[in-house]
């Protein structure tokens, strides 16, 4: 038997999402939650009007602020990532040695925390 607690629900089409909860109350016990508010930690804001979504996780970054003994009332500035720039996979630390290395440099431990 299979448990799962939540499942996150995503569609440009509300038709799409009633489909698909129709479809799978029909075969799984369930309960509509209703419109989510958090995932993974951060707080989701709609814009409706203007069909956009913006995920924000001012929580998190508070924690990694005390971390580094950063005043809440510093000055924050927009940072959002280029259009062309990708992440891949081989980008990513290959041994342990690195990722014990990195743990020590202040800057990557406030990015892979």
């Amino acid at each position: 038997m299979l448990y799962v607690d939540d499942i996150l629900i995503a569609s440009k089409s509300r038709s799409t999402i009633k489909k698909l909860k129709s479809l799978l109350s029909s075969e799984f016990e369930m309960k509509d939650m209703k419109e989510v508010k958090r995932v993974l930690g951060m707080k989701i804001d709609r814009d409706r009007r203007s069909g956009k979504v913006c995920l924000t996780s001012k929580g998190y970054l508070q924690i990694v602020l005390q971390k580094f003994n950063i005043s809440s009332d510093t000055r924050s500035i927009s940072t959002p990532l280029s259009p062309h720039f990708n992440l891949a996979v081989i980008m990513s630390l290959k041994s342990v040695k690195e990722c014990e290395y990195m743990s020590h440099v202040p800057y990557a431990s406030v990015v892979v925390i």
